[in-house]
């Protein structure tokens, strides 16, 4: 299999279509803290116990706070850099996400990484739609703590006659 070189450029919906079926790869670990967390908590106001309180949590299922599952979905634009970036097209947007699931818990102090293929590219005329397969992997456990389908939205730069 040939090694892709990171992050991925693509500059055309034609390259965009190479990628279908192919697997970007996974990111570096990153480590999850109590500070991401309550960071988190304090942005969105979702400050349940088990997220914030380490005490009450620790004597729960679970044994530990566990992030916010939007909390893991929201480190998907910033994973993504790693494995692909749009810097070759004139506009690029975060569409969406299509079935999104938080499979697993998240504990603090984990350590987490995102693995990603491309499903399919749509094109729209003047743009695509790009869909990304995304896996959360928390190291160590069997199931990943969120899945879900990112949709991007890109534009080619206009091309003008010589």
């Amino acid at each position: 299999m040939i090694e892709l070189a990171r992050p991925l450029r693509p500059r055309t919906t034609a390259d965009l279509r190479e990628l279908i079926g192919a697997d970007l790869g996974a990111t570096t670990w990153h480590h999850v803290t109590q500070e991401d967390i309550d960071r988190f908590a304090d942005l969105t106001g979702d400050h349940q116990w088990i997220h914030v309180d380490p005490v009450r949590a620790a004597e729960s299922e679970f044994g530990s706070t566990i992030a916010h599952g939007l909390f893991g979905l929201s480190l998907g634009p910033g994973l993504m850099e790693e494995l692909i970036v749009f810097d070759g097209f004139a506009h690029s947007l975060n569409y969406g996400y299509d079935k999104v699931r938080f499979p697993s818990p998240l504990p603090v102090g984990s350590r987490i990484r995102m693995r990603a293929t491309v499903s399919r590219v749509d094109d729209l005329g003047t743009a695509a739609n790009i869909v990304i397969s995304q896996r959360y992997e928390r190291e160590g456990a069997d199931k990943p703590f969120c899945v879900a389908e990112q949709v991007a939205r890109l534009t080619e730069h206009a091309t003008h006659p010589h």
